[in-house]
């Protein structure tokens, strides 16, 4: 049971990572370090989008505030929340 506890932290991890990357790679491209046009940019950045909008959806009807988009603030504060739970009930894996 304790590796249950392991794979869902893991997996937490992993859309910390993402949720990070779409971020930063949000921010080149706005401020114009990446261009669009670039193939392999534009893969990543459609791959990021199909992955996250799924998530960044239901908060973006309640969380966009003149332009600004709050939605993955408020999913990097759901997975900190998550992991905290989770690690504060792990006797429960045992």
């Amino acid at each position: 049971m304790y590796s249950i506890l392991q794979i869902l932290l893991m997996i937490l991890g992993i859309v910390r990572f993402i949720v990070f990357a779409h971020l930063i790679m949000s921010w080149l491209i706005n401020f114009q370090v990446l261009n669009l046009r670039q193939p392999l940019v534009q893969q990543i950045w459609y791959g990021l989008q199909r992955i996250l909008d799924p998530i960044y959806q239901p908060l973006r009807r309640y969380l966009t505030i003149g332009g600004l988009d709050l939605s993955p603030i408020v999913v990097l504060v759901g997975i900190a929340a998550l992991e905290i739970v989770l690690q504060n009930n792990a006797r429960l894996f045992y």
